[in-house]
């Protein structure tokens, strides 16, 4: 009864801070498509184990500020997709997260051209229709999340799953194995405390499956695990920095289940106690940081990358030895997105783009607090693994040598990790509010 007295009493209170909408389609492609993450599928998806869907979570401030939050089964979006979706969004862009799952069981949506994914002009075919559908798809759920708003009531709460592993020690057992299982976690209710939604994150790779069936992999069990408990509520989930962990063990669909299952109780338990209230007002940003590559390859070293043995290290030799033999230069830098949204003096959201490793969501949230601060990846941009300055220094998959697959002409530098860091500072001043530092 005093949970049920404090969400009542929680509720009148805060929906006079926030209005929030809700919306979702089906993004489920409708034809046989090639699937994206993993480089040793050969050809496309062979039937649909889960629907994948898209969901918008539009919220408005006292001040009138619509800010929208996207969540998609997909392994990423593009900056030309990110770039698409905004300007056909009417939204300011530090008002608009578009976050992936970054599920290895959806399609190819945005990568067409990349080294690491070398289709017939058939399979092009098919993925730019899904391309434009998915596209199409977002626009459409953001317009309708904002034509939803009416009061509501947020807060916010973490709780703890233990599946995820980093996997960087599969290879090398001696190397660092650091992990993030914090479950971050954002609660909309009516204003008579009737939950809406819940806006969940955790730091893992969305891999447990591999196979030729589309699906939303454990993110996708999650969401329905957690709907089915909670009827009438929707499940959103937004991916951490887990570019170095898996669920492990893997490779079934009954352990994929099973970690949904766990990240659902999780969530459960959080929705179940008592949270923190989240007031207004939203403040946001949103900029680019330029990112430099490492030195980049001389023509002896492309020549001598066309006689590797991973076709994606050849591909990706090739077109830039063509660059230079047209009298183009490879590319420097980067810009690399970032975005923060501070709600009131409670809850600050940092947003890093594309697949980032944990000792960035552990050292921001040393840096800016444990308890109010959460950290994601994988939004508004997907150009490959953001390396700390150890797991570039460690080298291996993730310190760059998944580079080749996103069409770069090498590694990062050095610099990566405290340019990063110091825009992610920058942001958060502007941000800041109620006298938070």
């Amino acid at each position: 009864m005093r949970l049920v007295a404090w969400l009542l009493l929680a509720g009148g209170a805060l929906a006079q801070e926030w209005q929030a909408g809700l919306a979702k389609a089906v993004v489920t492609p409708g034809e046989p498509i090639r699937m994206a993450g993993f480089g040793a599928r050969t050809k496309p998806s062979e039937g649909v184990r889960q629907d994948l869907y898209v969901k918008a979570l539009a919220l408005q401030d006292r001040g009138g500020r619509t800010s929208v939050i996207v969540t998609a089964d997909t392994i990423g979006f593009t900056r030309a997709m990110s770039e698409e979706i905004w300007k056909r969004s009417g939204l300011p862009r530090e008002r608009l997260v578009l976050s992936a799952s970054h599920t290895h069981s959806a399609p190819v949506a945005g990568q067409l051209g990349r080294p690491g994914y070398m289709l017939n002009e058939h399979e092009a075919a098919a993925v730019r229709r899904y391309r434009a559908f998915l596209l199409d798809s977002v626009v459409k759920v953001i317009a309708a999340a904002m034509r939803d708003l009416r009061p509501a009531a947020l807060t916010f709460g973490q709780g703890f799953a233990g599946f995820a592993v980093n996997r960087r020690r599969v290879r090398l057992r001696s190397l660092p194995g650091p992990v993030d299982h914090d479950v971050p976690v954002l609660v909309v209710r009516a204003p008579d405390g009737q939950l809406r939604a819940v806006l969940a994150g955790y730091a893992c790779h969305a891999t447990a499956l591999s196979d030729y069936q589309i699906s939303g992999d454990w993110p996708g069990f999650f969401r329905e695990e957690f709907e089915r408990a909670h009827p009438g509520a929707e499940a959103m989930f937004v991916a951490g920095c887990g570019a170095d962990a898996n669920a492990l063990p893997r490779n079934t669909v009954e352990l994929a289940r099973r970690y949904g299952q766990i990240l659902a109780a999780a969530v459960d338990e959080v929705v179940r106690g008592r949270q923190a209230p989240v007031t207004g007002p939203l403040q946001a940003a949103f900029d680019t940081v330029d990112l430099p590559f490492a030195p980049p390859p001389t023509r002896e070293q492309l020549r001598a990358e066309l006689k590797d043995r991973n076709p994606t290290h050849r591909n990706n030799a090739a077109r830039l030895l063509e660059t230079l033999e047209r009298g183009g230069r490879l590319p420097e830098s980067y810009p690399y997105p970032i975005e923060v949204w501070q709600f009131g003096s409670a809850l600050r959201w940092i947003v890093l783009s594309s697949e980032v490793v944990v000792d960035y969501s552990l050292r921001l949230k040393g840096r800016y607090g444990w308890n109010d601060t959460w950290v994601s990846a994988y939004a508004n941009d997907y150009c490959g693994y953001m390396p700390s300055l150890r797991v570039l220094r460690e080298g291996g998959y993730e310190g760059g040598e998944a580079m080749a697959g996103q069409g770069h002409p090498g590694p990062w530098g050095e610099r990566v990790e405290d340019l990063i860091v110091a825009k992610v500072e920058e942001l958060v001043r502007r941000t800041a509010a109620g006298g938070l530092k």
